[in-house]
């Protein structure tokens, strides 16, 4: 995803590029309200500054929003209530208050282009191999044509990595994904989570953990229920886990 940022305060457009690259965007950043507007480029999203040297920020958010739907979050020391409800009234899609930290503006990127543009799902459940359907529409999981009884953050967890068969998801990303981005609490729910999937899905993809990093999600390769092959996959990543799997799996029965 390509973001333009719209950023005077060298320090905090920084430290921002920085946290974005980090996720995976792309980033062009521009110091006033001109070189905003004078940017050709597409990009999906505006992270927009209201204190701009040249002209104000919300003169820069409507001419933006003239010219067409871009989501636009507003990033201003402005806290008053005034300017929030006014950011929002000419076509800003957020506002966020100086200070600010980074995993909440991406957790509000995500939010918003999940509501301004959700994504196409497919007329009926997805297929994952030749044994794991996930129904993003009804929130379902059948794994051998069996639905798949699962929490409900056992399900957000398996539809977030399904996403991206194969990507490596660090523990920052999904913990703001499927939990929240003021989730201040250990991690270690999500072990016990990953764990559950492992048991109720063993053999149709493997949840592999990159030690000190996160997690990536494998599709098994197309084989008969049941493959000693798959079934002995899914243990070896299980056991390089970085909690003590048996433990996850039982608190994951409780959650």
């Amino acid at each position: 995803m390509r973001v333009l940022l719209v950023e005077d305060d060298e320090p905090v457009a920084e430290s921002l590029r920085r946290g974005l690259l980090r996720y995976g965007f792309e980033v062009e950043w521009v110091t006033t309200g001109a070189a905003g507007l004078a940017v050709t480029t597409p990009y999906d999203l505006v992270l927009l500054d209201l204190g701009l040297p040249d002209t104000d920020g919300l003169d820069v958010c409507r001419a933006l929003r003239r010219r067409g739907d871009v989501p636009i979050i507003v990033i201003s020391a402005r806290s008053d209530e005034t300017d929030r409800v006014v950011g929002l009234e000419i076509g800003a899609d957020d506002y966020v208050s100086k200070p600010f930290g980074v995993r909440e503006v991406i957790a509000r990127i995500r939010a918003v282009m999940r509501r301004v543009r959700p994504a196409e799902q497919p007329a009926g459940p997805q297929r994952y191999g030749a044994r794991l359907t996930v129904d993003r529409k009804a929130a379902r999981v059948h794994l051998d044509g069996a639905e798949v009884a699962l929490t409900p953050k056992e399900y957000d967890l398996l539809a977030f990595l399904t996403e991206e068969p194969g990507a490596l998801m660090s523990r920052e990303q999904i913990m703001e994904a499927v939990w929240d981005a003021n989730w201040f609490g250990p991690t270690k729910t999500l072990d016990v989570h990953v764990a559950a999937l492992r048991r109720k899905l063993a053999g149709a993809v493997v949840v592999e953990a990159v030690r000190g990093v996160g997690f990536r999600l494998v599709v098994a390769p197309d084989a008969p229920a049941g493959a000693e092959s798959a079934g002995g996959e899914s243990v070896r990543a299980e056991s390089a886990g970085d909690g003590p799997a048996r433990d996850g799996t039982r608190e994951a029965g409780r959650t």
